[in-house]
């Protein structure tokens, strides 16, 4: 790994050198997903392909939990341009679509010309004159370094025209890594959101927590304890700069963005138990939204930014409330189970995510807003700190895996789910990022 220092202190900012700390492993949801043909794309070239793009695009494909690309030894054949492709043998297989394409050196030294198409199995087969089956066509010149990055625009492509919503393939997950046997044991990471290309943004010898994305995709927010005690940061993930947010006495924790990046919500007991405040992240004026004499922590905007979600104890047991942010009015949104935390909304607004405890099990759960039926997603235990996907399809979290702390997938349905064990020591407190395209 190679590492920067920047400074002789705790903090050491961003490794440029790409890593696969992170392998999903599927576990359940394959069969029941969309057939779907990623072709080998055909180089060339001489000597070795650059990269196996076709790979990148089917492993993405897969662990969307929505599509299952079939092996390429039950294909029944692997032309590169639509022109040759017998649609008849791919729809009695029953493949809905297939992408296929081709690489090529371009006329720049170091680049390559790479074209890709994205076919409509059953329309390519009815022979419709008029009707194509072309979904997509495109062609690109880039350099090797750029491969991966092109692979999974290819995957969004993909996703979209066969679902009609935006794919996620081009998004980033924090999360903090923590590994006893090193100097600096707790790291703040980012990664794509396969694990691939980790970089690391903050090291130290004491805890980091709660990483949250900003809106555009350029910060993070977090609690560190590097000055042995809480304090909330907000980092530049390109410029490496941080500023202190908030260093009151006693918790400083649960920061948590607003939808238009003005504003940042958070707990503090600086007057005694744990309350919800809101600041203006650029006057840092500061705002107490809670009042009571439980704990109430982990607050969550709507995605329309109105009002705030939160935990609270004030019914007895730790349930789901929400307060408007215009007439502080709050009610309880979570009834069933034991407890109930950690509450997200859904992008599209529609369902709330959160984590249940029943029998003194700790799982990923969704509730339906409008009706209030919950539904558990995992069979794990402790599962912990869900984080949706932005296109609302995927939610990322904590569990214990092998007898470490790991993040896993589920689909929002629950029939898909994936494992993304660390390779070295424990990862927790995941964050999906924003859409970054």
């Amino acid at each position: 790994m190679l590492l920067r220092l920047l400074t002789p202190l705790l903090l050491l900012l961003c490794s440029t050198q790409a890593f696969a700390r992170l392998d999903i492993l599927i576990t359940e949801g394959v069969n029941s997903a969309r057939p779907i043909a990623v072709i080998p794309f055909k180089w060339l070239g001489t000597g070795e392909k650059p990269q196996d793009i076709a790979r990148i695009i089917g492993n993405d494909l897969r662990s969307s939990g929505v599509f299952r690309p079939i092996a390429i030894d039950k294909m029944p054949s692997t032309p590169s341009r639509s022109e040759t492709l017998d649609y008849a043998l791919w729809h009695k297989m029953g493949v809905e679509a297939i992408v296929m394409g081709e690489i090529k050196p371009a006329s720049e030294p170091g680049k390559y010309t790479i074209t890709y198409e994205l076919l409509n199995v059953l329309t390519g087969n009815m022979s419709i004159k008029g009707l194509s089956p072309v979904l997509e066509k495109r062609r690109s010149t880039l350099s090797a370094t750029q491969f991966r990055h092109f692979a999974h625009r290819i995957s969004d492509v993909v996703y979209e025209k066969l679902t009609g919503e935006r794919g996620a393939f081009l998004t980033r997950i924090a999360y903090i890594a923590v590994d006893h046997r090193s100097s600096h044991p707790y790291q703040l990471r980012i990664a794509d959101y396969d694990g691939y290309a980790e970089k690391l943004i903050l090291r130290s010898k004491q805890p980091i927590m709660s990483p949250a994305w900003s809106p555009d995709g350029r910060k993070l927010v977090y609690v560190s304890f590097e000055k042995k005690k809480s304090q909330i940061y907000i980092q530049d993930i390109y410029t490496q700069k941080r500023e202190l947010m908030t260093s009151f006495p006693r918790i400083n924790g649960a920061p948590s963005w607003s939808p238009d990046g003005k504003m940042l919500s958070f707990v503090l007991s600086k007057d005694g138990q744990a309350e919800i405040y809101t600041m203006n992240v650029m006057s840092k004026a500061l705002k107490r939204i809670t009042q009571n004499r439980v704990i109430d922590t982990e607050p969550s905007w709507s995605p329309d930014g109105k009002s705030l979600l939160f935990t609270s104890e004030r019914g007895g047991r730790p349930q789901i409330y929400q307060v408007d942010l215009s007439s502080m009015q709050t009610k309880r949104m979570t009834w069933e189970g034991d407890m109930n935390l950690g509450g997200t909304i859904t992008p599209d607004g529609d369902s709330l995510v959160l984590v249940s405890r029943s029998n003194g099990q700790y799982k990923i759960s969704v509730q339906d807003i409008a009706s209030g039926e919950l539904r558990t997603l995992t069979k794990t235990q402790l599962d912990e700190s869900p984080s949706v996907a932005p296109n609302g399809s995927m939610i990322i979290y904590s569990t214990v895996y092998q007898g470490h702390k790991g993040l896993a997938l589920v689909s929002m349905d629950g029939r898909f789910k994936a494992n993304i064990p660390a390779i070295n020591g424990d990862v927790k407190s995941p964050a999906w990022s924003p859409f970054l395209n």
